[in-house]
């Protein structure tokens, strides 16, 4: 599936491709007969081995746009005489993002490439043909037959290329809240701002340093609208980016001027929206920011929704005011992230230990 972004370019997130490892180089059955020999004898060589087709995570990869639908491996050179055997073909690299899963045509999961370096041999490359090198035994079929001497076809699969983007924060709203605004502000992303709904297309992933350079990734997926699990809006599409987010960031519009008219409201659609998408998403670590605190009004709107959300109730306690457009409040939901994200980290290392 692909989209356009706001440049113009295209944002790739799901791909099938045809992977077809690289072909054996062709073999040489050669002979020669020195002076005064009574046999010829033998100066053949095998094929060079087709090259692997190899999925790597790359961090300046972005897209699985440019991945053609069809990859091969590159070939083995062929074998020439006097026992010059062919060279084995180059591994193919195809850059991926990081946070690409890897799955079989029947839809298994085999690779989930999640940090910048991992690798995924899709396809290996077919094996050389054979040469009547000297000292090998059947010597004198190859003579005869060959089909030996023909290099191999590589490995043909099929695959399909999943994007979920990678981030420590998730951030979810419903259009226009202010996510975009949000993320801009706080870190080096620079998605596209506007009034009106679906300004973002396709997800931004920020990373967000503090003054003791500690750092975060924050992702803007794309505005959920109501019954965006139904496939409603931008729906499932991106609702995949959330899955791999520990922690998720809530804005939502306080001004009472968004597509709900109810911060409380607005919660509760987008709730509704992860669980039905994957139940129990809307669970995890979070902060409510309750935005565009500027707007006339909205300090009713706050009050209501920090009512509305009871301590002790699933990891929805905390409800921070916060004007991104003016850059107010956003510390304090940037340090409340803060602190989630490195309890998550600290619980991943103990959880890798054990």
């Amino acid at each position: 599936k692909a989209f356009v972004n706001n440049k113009g370019r295209r944002f790739t997130d799901l791909l099938r491709v045809l992977v077809r490892g690289g072909k054996g180089g062709v073999g040489c059955v050669s002979f020669f007969k020195p002076r005064g020999a009574r046999f010829r004898r033998p100066q053949g060589a095998d094929g060079g081995h087709g090259g692997p087709v190899i999925f790597q995570a790359d961090a300046d990869v972005d897209t699985l746009d440019g991945i053609g639908v069809t990859i091969v491996g590159y070939p083995g050179t062929n074998a020439k005489g006097q026992t010059r055997g062919g060279a084995e073909g180059a591994p193919r690299i195809v850059k991926v993002p990081v946070g690409t899963l890897v799955s079989s045509a029947e839809g298994e999961v085999v690779a989930d490439l999640t940090k910048f370096g991992d690798q995924y041999v899709a396809a290996a490359g077919g094996r050389g043909g054979l040469g009547n090198t000297p000292g090998r035994l059947v010597t004198r079929d190859l003579e005869f037959h060959g089909d030996e001497t023909k290099g191999q076809t590589g490995i043909e699969q099929r695959f399909q290329l999943e994007l979920k983007t990678l981030a420590d924060v998730g951030i979810v709203g419903l259009p226009n809240a202010g996510k975009s605004t949000f993320l801009s502000a706080v870190s080096n992303a620079q998605p596209k701002v506007a009034a009106y709904p679906f300004t973002t297309i396709n997800p931004h992933l920020g990373v967000v340093e503090f003054p003791d350079r500690w750092r975060m990734r924050v992702a803007d997926i794309p505005g959920l609208a109501v019954g965006a699990h139904l496939n409603v809006g931008l729906g499932r599409s991106f609702l995949r980016h959330i899955e791999r987010s520990p922690v998720l960031l809530y804005i939502v519009d306080a001004s009472g001027q968004g597509e709900v008219e109810s911060a409380c409201e607005a919660l509760k659609a987008l709730v509704y929206e992860l669980d039905s998408y994957l139940p129990g998403l809307s669970q995890r670590p979070c902060v409510i920011a309750a935005n565009k605190l500027d707007v006339s009004g909205s300090r009713e709107q706050l009050n209501q929704l920090k009512a509305a959300v009871l301590p002790g109730d699933g990891s929805h306690t905390t409800v921070l005011p916060m004007s991104a457009k003016h850059g107010k409040g956003v510390a304090g939901v940037l340090n409340s992230l803060r602190n989630l994200v490195e309890a998550h980290r600290v619980a991943q290392l103990e959880a890798d230990r054990v």
